[in-house]
């Protein structure tokens, strides 16, 4: 799941992050205390989101405006230092790895309670992830998203190829995570906010596998409009274009300023940026470059992310045109990369070859990119049997990403270059509400699609494993030998050969050509003047307890 111009006469506030993208180290085994303010906070904070959530529960969406609610509503066992990037304490307070990397033993805080009073323990750590394994298959494709597949490889149907075992609650305050094989990337990958802890009374109370409720068109549970947790806020209530959390009164953790939030979801740019000069909001994200120059004029503060995101352009091999390698190295010749970035990304955004950040161990300088060429894709059309047929060209409509901030405008220039080369190109607009994310990621007639990847966490795995780790209905992608790197590089100690083999992996995906790596973005915040600090992320770790306002 991004970025921002320098150089501005504008005033840019610069988070100190750029180390989040670094490499991971090795959990750190030390407690943490936190720094607790007994004072109440009072301050409501209104921010523009680029859409409306898909649903609360994080176990079951993988959208970037549902998750900025759900972090701050519920924690996991770890964190993710500002900083380095490395896992830290959080509802977990020490652990230890054991059985040559098959089992993590976790010490958890003590006296922490969930939002409805249940308390917050071993049980309660072993009933979520239970709950995740055994998502059965119905439940899955009926979901908006779901992470734990991505991570873990399968579920309870299909255990034996799963890389989770067991949850065992060995006493009140310690748990220990069994796993079927070594897996370095298991810290870093509790971070994600898909494993933040639900209240488990909650979870039974509004029937959370039974998506039998609709919000935004979309099939939900009850509990996913209504989440309850640990952290610092408390949902309040979800109205229409609105949701609105409160100060959890009895956080373990520290409160922060703020004692309201609103997040407000627009879904065009110009009427984010029209709503922070009103005074409506106080910050949004998803900066255009059409909105650049606006705030810059107008003196407003812009916060950038380091890239930690890969916007893509995707095609299904089940479509039979595309399961022939040089149609599918035609259409990568057809993009003129840089026109893209220069005309609908921020200054500063890098040009893509691959999926893995530049600053990401794994990543290969030599991987293969066949460049802009418009008569050779013309030659390896001819040469790969194309004779026009239609390809549906799925792209979303009244949203924005970090990693695509105007998908209607880059739609209409990749598909200008394509049409170029001799493509048919037939355009599919769908409303991001309607089910875009599903319909492009499911089997289905999509042969190409706009979408992106944010990295959650700093690990090679975390872009190639959900994406190309095994055969999905987004990309229809068949490489049994991928796959079986991918497998084998997951369990790999930090080092030279899982560095390389990483590089392998990126060298080989790119010479098959699953899909065409365009940018990885720089994605921007506006803030209005009375921030005085906000706590940007990469990993779009950002909690509001950490945003510091005026006086």
């Amino acid at each position: 799941m991004r970025r921002i111009a320098a150089g501005l006469s504008a005033a840019l506030l610069l988070a100190p992050l750029a180390a989040c993208t670094g490499t991971p180290a090795p959990a750190p085994a030390s407690s943490s205390t936190a720094s607790v303010s007994d004072a109440a906070p009072t301050a409501t904070f209104s921010f523009g989101t680029a859409s409306r959530p898909l649903g609360l529960d994080p176990a079951l969406v993988s959208d970037v405006d549902s998750y900025r609610i759900t972090r701050q509503v519920l924690e996991g066992l770890i964190g993710v230092d500002q900083t380095s990037g490395k896992p830290t304490p959080l509802l977990a307070t020490e652990w230890s790895d054991s059985n040559e990397g098959r089992a993590y033993t976790f010490k958890l805080r003590g006296n922490v309670k969930f939002q409805d009073g249940t308390a917050f323990d071993a049980a309660a750590v072993c009933i979520n992830f239970n709950r995740w394994f055994n998502f059965p298959e119905a439940l899955r494709k009926q979901a908006t998203g779901s992470t734990f597949k991505g991570v873990f490889k399968a579920h309870a149907d299909q255990a034996s190829l799963s890389i989770y075992k067991s949850c065992t609650a060995l006493a009140a305050d310690s748990v220990r995570i069994d796993l079927t094989q070594p897996f370095t990337g298991f810290l870093q990958a509790l971070t994600l906010p898909a494993f933040a802890m639900s209240s488990p009374k909650a979870l039974a109370a509004q029937s959370a596998d039974s998506l039998t409720q609709s919000r935004e068109g979309q099939a939900v549970s009850a509990y996913a409009l209504h989440p309850v947790g640990t952290g610092p806020y408390v949902f309040g209530s979800w109205d229409n274009n609105t949701v609105t959390l409160t100060s959890n009164k009895d956080y373990w953790g520290d409160k922060g300023q703020i004692g309201t939030i609103n997040f407000i979801s627009y879904d065009h740019p110009q009427t984010r940026l029209q709503a922070l000069l009103d005074g409506k909001i106080d910050a949004y994200d998803s900066v255009t470059v059409g909105n650049f120059d606006q705030l810059v004029k107008r003196g407003k503060q812009i916060i950038q992310r380091d890239p930690f995101s890969v916007m893509y352009l995707g095609m299904n091999q089940e479509v039979p045109v595309l399961q022939n390698l040089k149609v599918r190295q035609a259409i990568e010749m057809a993009l003129d990369k840089d026109t893209l970035i220069r005309k609908f990304f921020i200054d500063n955004t890098a040009a893509a070859s691959q999926f893995v950040p530049p600053k990401l161990s794994g990543f290969n300088n030599n991987a293969p990119s066949l460049g802009h060429d418009p008569a050779k894709a013309k030659e390896l059309l001819a040469e790969g049997g194309y004779k026009g047929e239609e390809l549906k060209f799925y792209y979303p409509l009244n949203v924005a990403r970090p990693y695509l901030p105007t998908p209607e405008k880059v739609y209409a220039e990749i598909s200008r270059q394509l049409t170029a080369v001799g493509l048919n190109i037939k355009p599919v607009p769908v409303d991001w509400s309607d089910g875009y994310l599903q319909k492009v990621t499911s089997p289905g007639d999509h042969a190409l699609h706009l979408l992106g990847w944010n990295g959650s966490y700093a690990d090679p795995d975390n872009f190639v494993g959900p994406l190309f780790g095994e055969n999905t209905g987004e990309f229809g992608y068949q490489d049994p030998q991928v796959f079986s790197k991918i497998s084998r590089a997951r369990g790999l100690p930090e080092g030279k050969e899982r560095t390389e083999q990483y590089q392998t992996i990126n060298a080989q995906i790119a010479a098959t050509v699953p899909a065409v790596p365009i940018a990885f973005p720089i994605s921007a915040l506006a803030l209005s003047d009375r921030v005085l600090k906000y706590p940007a992320s990469p990993v779009l770790n950002e909690v509001f307890t950490k945003v510091v306002l005026k006086p």
